[in-house]
């Protein structure tokens, strides 16, 4: 499914059982614990787990500034397949691209892996320019951060 061109991959077995690992996606009490790479944090996680649903989270630097960010669930199949994406807010409805983050779609897939969970997320990007700046922007290390995070979370 993805394309080398436009798309970002990150693919790992992790030792978490899929059920948790869609669970640390979708319950806001789990989000604020993982989601952003530290020293970064999450400090409000909102959503409404349905296609059209939203899944918004608001994070936050070091310093203490707020950076919202809105999104659109596609698809909600648990506990092994979640769709979302940021070109969208609730309700399907456009946002207009805000020049800091590239608009993208995530597709995130967790599979059975023994015990734990082949753990894959795929982000689509609408050029390859795009995804050249979503890469340029640390995504690999801040992504395999986050799922470090995400892994101690809902391990402990």
């Amino acid at each position: 499914m993805a394309n080398d061109q436009f798309d970002l991959v990150l693919e790992r077995i992790i030792d978490v059982a899929p059920q948790l690992v869609f669970d640390a996606w979708t319950k806001p009490e789990h989000v604020v614990k993982w989601f952003t790479p530290k020293p970064w944090k999450t400090t409000k996680c909102d959503n409404d787990l349905r296609p059209g649903g939203r899944f918004n989270v608001v994070m936050q630097s070091p310093e203490g500034d707020e950076f919202p960010n809105n999104g659109c669930y596609l698809e909600v199949a648990a506990p092994h397949r979640l769709v979302w994406t940021n070109a969208l807010s609730e309700g399907y409805r456009p946002i207009p691209a805000s020049g800091d983050v590239p608009q993208c779609t995530c597709v995130l897939t967790f599979a059975p892996h023994g015990t734990g969970t082949k753990y894959t997320a795929t982000v689509l990007h609408g050029s390859e320019a795009d995804a050249k700046k979503h890469d340029e922007m640390g995504f690999h290390d801040g992504w395999s951060a986050a799922l470090d995070q995400l892994v101690e979370a809902m391990r402990g």
